[in-house]
């Protein structure tokens, strides 16, 4: 691993761009797509449970605010950001329980980078970051809040080719971490018009999880 970290330094003196300009980079990029489509993997690593919890699925983004994670493994269930709103669906439930969009930290903050809505070197100390991945010429950054006095940061995984994010890996205080892995990834794709619908049987019955 010290020799893995020792190449990995000496790369960085002939190293054509900073943390800031790779950053930079992907933010561009995102703010000048319109959509996005792609496959996903999710883990969420508990600090209190030995085993991580693994899904997949299909990830919808659309321009000014449409996001879509539409879970097929190991259990159906999709999550619609809607109009300032998430919208949460589990079939076995036969359930829809409405969120306020800001009640989902991990959710909204990837919504908000994805998006390009939240500059990336105006509210995150940024720096270069190694990590384990499986893509050897991927850049990677880790970035931590400006603005708050806790102990999270985000890992960001960067296509150098595309300057799309391929890898965010969310810390939060308590030692948990969520980890999305996006592969197959579209841009600009245009969408059906009812892509960013929820498709339920009649007799859903629709919860107003209100805030407490």
């Amino acid at each position: 691993m010290k020799h893995i970290a020792w190449l990995f330094l000496f790369s960085l003196l002939s190293f054509p761009y900073t943390a800031e300009d790779i950053a930079l980079r992907a933010e561009t990029k995102l703010r000048s797509l319109r959509s996005i489509q792609a496959k996903f993997e999710q883990v969420y690593y508990s600090s209190t449970v030995s085993t991580p919890l693994r899904e997949k699925g299909n990830f919808y983004f659309k321009k000014p605010g449409l996001m879509k994670w539409e879970y097929k493994d190991p259990e159906e269930r999709t999550y619609l950001f809607k109009e300032g709103f998430i919208l949460e669906y589990i079939p076995e439930d036969n359930q829809i329980i409405k969120y306020d969009l800001s009640r989902e930290e991990h959710e909204s903050e990837i919504l908000s980078i994805l998006s390009g809505q939240k500059g990336i070197v105006d509210n995150y100390s940024v720096e270069f970051n190694l990590f384990p991945t499986k893509n050897s010429k991927a850049l990677q950054l880790k970035l931590t809040p400006k603005q708050e006095d806790t102990d999270t940061f985000i890992l960001l995984e960067i296509d150098e080719k595309t300057w799309l994010i391929q890898k965010a890996i969310f810390f939060d205080w308590a030692g948990n971490k969520m980890e999305y892995s996006f592969s197959k990834i579209k841009t600009n794709v245009r969408f059906a018009k009812d892509v960013f619908e929820l498709k339920v049987p009649p007799g859903v019955e629709i919860i107003e999880n209100q805030p407490n």
